[in-house]
């Protein structure tokens, strides 16, 4: 009896000792990746605090930001369990990554409530809510608001055709103080998605159309589409400079910041939730400039005032073994942004009241109206990369000189036609007089 008791009793240290010197076990770690821009002490301040609730580890993963090379990236690393829980996307790649995300609104019917509805569409793939805003963003127009003043102006340009001739005038009288490299407006020209964004903005406040309609028609080869790009290629070398042709974002901002333009086309950070339009202020997108400026909604023509929308959204990966945990980070973002004045950004600027309350993106009227239009990639679905690429290369072609608008706009209705197989049509403003011809 002596013998069993003290072989259990050796048993039990032993299994106790064993407990003792087992490990406890390692917290969950979540991979998160997103374009390297985005790696702010903002966001990392965020992460941490997430990590200090809930105790679940994020390791953050910034790639590359070009748009184009992200969702090359971002398809490979999607491919198994071996890539990120979570990660960012910009909008116009919904379609291309869907097949690899999972639908987000059963897990957060709540929080998708209070979002703008108009933000969600581009992430929304045959019903399916592949990402929730993470930012977004809306082509304006910053201008010199000192020189305005100087010249006489008291007000932004509300058409092309006042931007030219404000441009104009203040890009000569610069040019006679001495200041030779004075351009009157600057943008983004390069074969990239910056040019589509400007393009689409050109073409829809004329009236030609949205490259592709929600209904599936194609709507590039029309009179008010030609006139817009013939209008733009008129800016080059008289109130735009010949290197436009290959600016970026950067390249645009870092000529204005420098002083030496009077207008430019930047991206604007705006609110997510509708309660958040009322704060009244918004976000530069970058370092805000050494010179007195001001923002206004982009110039329009008879379709009136129109700006591209932008911005990533947050996807939780498919194959992740941490999924409760990824859409815990994701609702744990949406907290914090939803949060009136807390969004990011390196320049907190005043709101234009312009842009508080933009219309839903299917509104026209007149030139003082203003309204948002989202590149058509949810329509296009995992066609819109070869679709856009076309319309750059068409639209660049002609801002370079090397093919007539006419010409160019037959040729891309074709292509279009080629590669996703939608029919053509004429916007109903598509007839209506222009502003003016350049």
């Amino acid at each position: 009896m002596g013998k069993r008791v003290r072989a259990l009793a050796v048993f039990l240290l032993g299994m106790a000792l064993v407990g003792c010197s087992q490990s406890p076990p390692e917290p969950i770690t979540l991979r998160y990746s997103y374009a390297w821009l985005e790696d702010t002490p903002q966001i990392r301040s965020r992460l941490q605090q997430f990590t200090q609730e809930t105790g679940i580890r994020v390791k953050a993963i910034p790639i590359a930001d070009a748009s184009r090379e992200y969702v090359e990236i971002a398809r490979k690393v999607l491919s198994d369990s071996s890539g990120p829980d979570v990660l960012n996307i910009d909008l116009i790649w919904s379609p291309l990554l869907e097949p690899n995300l999972i639908d987000l609104r059963p897990y957060l019917t709540p929080e998708i409530s209070q979002l703008e509805p108009q933000l969600l569409a581009s992430y929304t793939v045959n019903g399916k809510l592949v990402a929730v805003p993470f930012n977004a963003t809306m082509g304006i127009l910053e201008y010199r608001s000192d020189l305005l003043r100087e010249y006489g102006y008291d007000h932004a340009p509300r058409t092309w055709t006042e931007l030219e001739t404000m441009a104009d005038r203040i890009q000569q009288g610069e040019r006679a103080k001495g200041n030779k490299d004075f351009w009157g407006y600057v943008w983004q020209g390069s074969v990239s998605e910056g040019l589509m964004c400007n393009a689409l903005e050109w073409q829809a406040s004329a009236g030609g159309g949205r490259i592709i309609e929600p209904d599936g028609t194609i709507s590039v080869n029309n009179p008010a589409a030609i006139r817009a790009w013939q209008r733009a290629r008129h800016w080059i070398g008289w109130i735009s400079p010949p290197s436009v042709l290959a600016y970026t974002d950067v390249d645009s901002m870092l000529v204005f910041d420098a002083g030496r333009a009077a207008f430019s086309r930047v991206w604007f950070l705006t609110p997510i939730t509708r309660s958040a339009h009322r704060g009244q202020r918004g976000w530069r997108s970058v370092r805000p400039p050494v010179v007195e400026t001001g923002f206004s909604r982009m110039p329009g023509g008879v379709a009136g005032s129109v700006a591209t929308l932008g911005g990533a959204g947050t996807g939780v990966s498919m194959h992740s073994t941490h999924r409760q945990e990824a859409i815990a980070l994701v609702r744990f973002q949406l907290h914090a942004l939803m949060q009136v004045g807390e969004h990011d950004g390196p320049a907190l600027v005043e709101f234009p009241d312009a842009l508080t309350a933009a219309p839903d993106a299917s509104s026209t009227g007149s030139s003082q109206t203003a309204s948002l239009v989202a590149r058509p990639s949810v329509v296009a679905g995992d066609k819109y990369e070869q679709a856009s690429k076309v319309y750059i290369d068409a639209v660049h072609s002609v801002l370079a000189g090397q093919t007539g608008a006419a010409e160019a706009a037959a040729e891309l209705e074709k292509q279009l036609v080629t590669i996703i197989g939608f029919r053509t049509a004429r916007p109903t403003t598509a007839d209506k007089t222009a502003e003016r011809d350049p």
